[in-house]
């Protein structure tokens, strides 16, 4: 037989402290304010129950490798090993602030690249328009120069030096977009051609230029001039009476 131990003796010191000193971590249950500084309890390394459940494992026969750590442990060693979690919802706001961001600038980049192409655009087309005006103005005061030689070549006096230079000048002009219109037979159409004189045909069923005193010009779309011409009219109407006006007989003599 053992003999009964001897019930110790001395001072006890109890540690009330909340705040674990050798791990740091804060002391839980009811008895941890009553633990000794430096152990951790029973169920922590360093103290009297650790040293217990070695032996009561030993004599058991189970290896110390296999031997899980006590509840407290573990969740504190995994508290200590798990990263921290990402900030998921504080990224959340600053990604859709620069989507709205990335959004907004598209957007100005889109309308002024359509802006800018607008401007393109207007910018070419009064550049046209300004240039076909000062053609046409300036092709305006050739046209005396061109009847002239039109009249020339008509009777037969285009020729020699002068016959060369009314080609050329007139080559020249044409490659200004200057065209020349207006042929007898063609129908009379009062937003280019201008009546000098009229008359009556049965050889005709519309308004038709039957001569033309002179020609028209245009370049482009534009009318420098009207071609000057004579109308024949049909000389029966719609219902087949005649157009000529009839004179009383006793107005014949007058």
């Amino acid at each position: 037989m053992t003999a009964p131990e001897e019930p110790r003796t001395g001072p006890v010191i109890r540690d009330n402290r909340r705040i674990d000193p050798v791990t740091g971590q804060a002391r839980r249950g009811r008895h941890a304010a009553s633990q000794p500084a430096g152990t951790t309890g029973a169920g922590r390394p360093g103290g009297p129950g650790t040293a217990r459940r070695s032996r009561e494992n030993e004599e058991a026969g189970i290896p110390v490798d296999k031997v899980s750590p006590p509840e407290g442990e573990s969740a504190t060693a995994a508290a200590a090993a798990s990263p921290a979690a990402p900030a998921a919802p504080a990224a959340a706001p600053a990604t859709s602030q620069l989507q709205s961001q990335l959004a907004e600038r598209t957007a100005d980049l889109q309308r002024l690249q359509a802006e800018y192409a607008n401007y393109r655009k207007r910018v070419d087309r009064d550049r046209a328009t300004v240039r076909e005006q000062a053609v046409s103005s300036a092709l305006s005061e050739l046209l005396p120069v061109l009847d002239a030689i039109g009249q020339a070549r008509e009777h037969g006096e285009l020729s020699g030096g002068f016959k060369s230079v009314a080609d050329s000048l007139q080559a020249a002009v044409s490659k200004l977009g200057l065209v020349s219109y207006g042929q007898r037979g063609e129908a009379f159409d009062p937003k280019i051609h201008e009546a000098l004189a009229s008359t009556y045909s049965p050889d005709v069923t519309e308004d038709t230029c039957a001569e033309i005193f002179q020609p028209g010009y245009k370049v482009g779309e534009r009318i420098l001039r009207p071609a000057r011409v004579a109308v024949a009219a049909p000389a029966t109407g719609p219902d087949g009476s005649g157009n000529a006006a009839d004179w009383p007989s006793g107005q014949e003599n007058n």
